[in-house]
């Protein structure tokens, strides 16, 4: 228990002693040993690398994981070292919600298939999201982490303990000063007189003690110059660290993209193959609309919105004694455009054309709309150019 409570006052004076001294420099009022040149870049470095190195960790963090709750259940996770639940991503879960809606509309209804189709491939798109996440955060995150919560703490143990070297070393540079200009003071005192023999004396006496006190000083000083100097070459070996932990970072940003490209990659596949499945059924969304509710819900493109265009309950009517037109394939290149009725239309989904009839489409583009007597009411003849043939209206917006 006394030596507790020795090395527990020793070291409250210690630290009392290092608190004076750091005030002192900083008021102006005592001197400041600076470090060479090549250790305080060495230490902005390091500083620059540890505060950049934690915002890119906490924002890819965000980015992996946009829900801050989840975060914070990780978090705890991770400190309490236990496994983190696995999750299920968005993507999986909405593929769910459609397969489930499909059950109820009826899987052999066109919007229960097509609730099929699409929910399976939004599941695959979740698996990919999935596997993504993991390989981010076991190539990227987590040497970030090992960063910042292992080699960055040794370094600033370290540099702590080189700052409180620092101070020793300074204090005791302090000392020896003023034991040397006590000295001083008392050699300069002694009284020759033989009147005052006894002056003498006693200032010689004190001058001895003063030389000791300077010796004592000296001794200290050489001790806390050594302690200081291996404690800064132990610092710089840690802080030309950094130059590895630069080409370690350098490797794992090259993994976290290549594995970003690699997600972006199947998304975009998964999407091209969703988007060929839809392309087989062109006439799909017509075809689901039952009589009883089309009058309620009509459809966003419907041949009747052209002018000229008889809706197709009507087409095949004809008045009595009227000359029936001959029935037969109906030619694109012989067909006229009428004077009235054209239609601006934007192209929604790439179409490529089965025949010599039909026009390809791409995506996004504009192209002018019309229709013949006689056609499809699914069908458009489109121009671009030169070019015409038949269009699926489903593939189109009209444009006003």
């Amino acid at each position: 228990m006394d030596f507790n409570l020795k090395k527990l006052t020793s070291d409250a004076g210690v630290f009392f002693t290092r608190a004076v001294q750091f005030t002192e420099e900083k008021l102006g009022s005592a001197e400041k040993t600076e470090l060479d040149a090549h250790l305080e870049n060495l230490i902005a470095r390091a500083d620059c690398t540890k505060n950049w190195t934690e915002k890119i960790f906490r924002q890819t963090e965000v980015l992996l994981q946009p829900n801050p709750s989840a975060r914070i259940e990780e978090f705890f996770y991770e400190k309490l070292d236990k496994k983190i639940p696995s999750r299920t991503t968005n993507g999986e879960l909405l593929g769910q919600y459609m397969l489930d809606a499909a059950k109820d509309f009826g899987p052999g209804t066109p919007y229960g298939s097509t609730l099929i189709t699409v929910g399976e491939y939004q599941r695959r798109l979740g698996g990919a999201e999935r596997e993504f996440l993991q390989t981010s955060a076991i190539n990227f995150l987590t040497p970030l982490r090992n960063f910042l919560e292992g080699d960055w703490r040794t370094i600033s143990k370290e540099r702590r303990l080189l700052e409180n070297r620092r101070l020793d070393l300074d204090i005791c540079k302090a000392r020896v000063k003023k034991a040397k200009q006590a000295e001083a003071k008392a050699a300069a005192e002694p009284d020759f007189q033989e009147t005052r023999p006894r002056n003498y004396v006693l200032s010689a006496s004190a001058s001895a003690l003063w030389s000791e006190e300077v010796d004592k000083a000296e001794q200290e000083l050489r001790v806390a110059q050594t302690e200081f100097d291996r404690q800064a070459e132990v610092t710089r070996l840690l802080l030309e660290g950094i130059s590895s932990t630069h080409v370690n970072h350098l490797r794992c940003l090259h993994e976290f993209v290549e594995a970003q490209a690699t997600y972006y990659a199947q998304c975009h596949q998964y999407m091209q193959e969703l988007q060929k499945e839809l392309s087989r059924y062109p006439n799909s969304f017509a075809s689901n609309v039952n009589p009883s509710t089309s009058a309620s819900c009509p459809s966003p493109i419907s041949s009747a919105t052209l002018p000229g265009v008889s809706p197709p309950g009507l087409a095949s009517t004809s008045t009595p004694g009227s000359a029936r037109e001959p029935s037969g394939p109906l030619k694109i290149q012989d067909v006229q455009p009428p004077s009235t009725g054209h239609r601006k239309a934007k192209v929604l989904y790439d179409y490529d054309a089965h025949d010599t009839s039909e026009l390809s489409l791409l995506a996004d583009e504009l192209i002018t709309v019309y229709t013949v007597p006689g056609m499809d009411p699914d069908w458009l003849v489109g121009e671009r150019g030169n070019q015409k043939g038949k269009v699926p209206v489903t593939y189109l917006e009209l444009l006003s």
